[in-house]
């Protein structure tokens, strides 16, 4: 059982849609206070997960306690929980300063505290002199704000987050990545945000539940998912799946089973010379492909004893014409051995 400490608990929790299986016996905590992210690619269950939290879905099985107390059955405006949505739902003919007291006014709270309230859920979001404008003034960076506020205001024990950077541009998204974490510092309230860009996820949570097929294959804290992947889907979905098995792991690690080595911390020597250091491995192949991108390239290398990594290497000073030559060329690829860990299929 979830601890009376727990901003979300969920046991158990199953849901059908039909002969579908959408979420398979999901057991999950969320601390008080923490940003939390829930991903996966599509049709994982992560939405579904979120739905039955917030009261849109019923669960087909299992429990979903919020502070303690069960309100799986209760209704959405029963539970202790806003959501803010991927288009945002704001009501085009609205201002901005009655978008966000809607809620407010929906509890019938005094006039005077709604806009009190509403007031410093827009300084909050910094977008204190936009109260007189509507969504179709905004730009979607602004209108992604107001929605913030919106579901601030009403001060719920846990905000829920259904892609909310989905539909902003690279650019405004990863800045806007940056205010909402600094933002959830800020107020406080715990965050539970659904999204299936990894990037995204490590940048902005305190943990991660990474999903697929209705069920959680790992928790923990973005360090621990990336550096320490639990299963094989881990490994590929968060990050550059860089794997060693078989005859390969055998060959080249003395062990078998199924191995993971980030990009990251693959060294690529030219030629073939040398070898491993005091606690490293190392492994000889040839360079496949050459991925320029600015500030680092991608080495996609065919190892001569099977199998296939990708190294990732800073152009500290080298140019993409130097680095492009190296496309058939003979390497050694050396890592610590502190760098590859043990995963399961």
């Amino acid at each position: 059982m979830p601890g009376s400490d727990a901003a979300v608990g969920l046991t158990g929790l199953r849901k059908e849609f039909g002969p579908v299986t959408a979420v398979d016996g999901i057991d999950l905590e969320v601390r008080d206070g923490e940003f939390f992210a829930m991903l996966g690619p599509s049709g994982s269950g992560k939405t579904t997960v979120l739905r039955m939290i917030a009261g849109f879905e019923t669960p087909t099985a299992g429990t979903v306690e919020l502070g303690g107390r069960d309100v799986t059955r209760l209704a959405p405006f029963e539970r202790d929980v806003n959501t803010v949505f991927q288009d945002y739902a704001l009501f085009p003919h609205m201002n901005v300063r009655a978008n966000v007291e809607y809620g407010l006014r929906v509890k019938r709270t005094p006039r005077a505290e709604r806009r009190e309230r509403a007031a410093a859920a827009l300084r909050s979001v910094r977008l204190e002199g936009f109260e007189g404008r509507r969504p179709g003034e905004l730009s979607g960076g602004q209108r992604q704000r107001v929605a913030l506020a919106r579901a601030l205001v009403n001060r719920p024990r846990v905000l829920l987050l259904d892609e909310p950077l989905g539909a902003l541009d690279l650019k405004l998204r990863e800045e806007m990545q940056v205010e909402l974490k600094e933002l959830q510092r800020e107020v406080g309230i715990t965050f539970l945000f659904v999204t299936h860009d990894q990037e995204e996820a490590l940048t902005m949570s305190d943990r991660v539940a990474v999903f697929d097929r209705g069920r959680i294959e790992q928790v923990g804290t973005p360090a621990e998912i990336y550096e320490r992947p639990a299963t094989e889907f881990v490994a590929g979905f968060v990050g550059t799946s860089n794997l060693i098995s078989g005859a390969a792991a055998e060959k080249i690690l003395g062990r078998p089973g199924t191995f993971s080595v980030r990009p990251e911390k693959l060294r690529v020597v030219p030629g073939e010379a040398g070898g491993a250091g005091p606690g490293e491995h190392s492994a000889t192949g040839t360079v496949a492909e050459v991925v320029y991108a600015g500030a680092a390239t991608r080495f996609v290398v065919d190892l001569d004893a099977g199998g296939r990594l990708i190294a990732l290497q800073q152009n500290l000073q080298v140019s993409s014409m130097e680095v492009m030559g190296l496309r058939g060329a003979r390497v050694r690829l050396v890592w610590q051995r502190r760098h590859e860990f043990a995963i399961t299929s």
